[in-house]
């Protein structure tokens, strides 16, 4: 069966699940009331993003690499303070490993490259968010766009450093 929707390649991939980031608040695409939390300066449940940390475990405990660059420039949004500082932070803990392309003394050599996944660099699938940054969908692509999604990662990939290398740097 040919996986259909991103829960299906999910299950599906075998070696590597690569995700690039692009936008400076998803904040309308989930863990809203963590976000308010975060905001008003309570501190991180210990149960916070649970289910996606399993889900990553279930993963790399299995040698599977799940990996993403988030191309951002300083100052950091709320929501990247939120994101970078709860949700990549937690999220490792499950294996998942994080890179920051810092495009605030650098041209994006990505410019105009949208969010997507591609597993197993073979399946890219295009993350669709509205203006307001609601998620709208994935759009799954054929197989045959796989080579222009692997530039787009190994571009991503040759212009980030990893996250503890830039957060010791720039955190907040």
């Amino acid at each position: 069966m040919v996986p259909k929707t991103l829960g299906e390649l999910f299950d599906a991939f075998h070696r590597e699940a690569f995700r690039l980031e692009t936008l400076d608040d998803y904040s309308r695409s989930g863990n809203v009331d963590a976000y308010q939390a975060f905001l008003a300066g309570e501190p991180q449940p210990a149960n916070y993003n649970e289910a996606w940390v399993s889900e990553i475990r279930s993963h790399t405990s299995r040698g599977k690499r799940v990996y993403r660059v988030h191309i951002l420039s300083r100052p950091l949004t709320p929501y990247l303070r939120f994101e970078l500082g709860w949700g990549y932070q937690k999220n490792a803990t499950g294996g998942e490993q994080f890179f920051i392309l810092d495009t605030t003394e650098q041209p994006n050599p990505l410019e105009g490259v949208p969010d997507f996944w591609c597993f197993d660099s073979l399946t890219p699938a295009v993350m669709n968010y509205a203006e307001d940054g609601s998620f709208l969908g994935a759009g799954i692509l054929p197989d045959a766009r796989a080579d222009e999604f692997r530039t787009y990662r190994d571009t991503a990939m040759a212009h980030a450093v990893p996250l503890p290398e830039w957060w010791a740097k720039y955190g907040e």
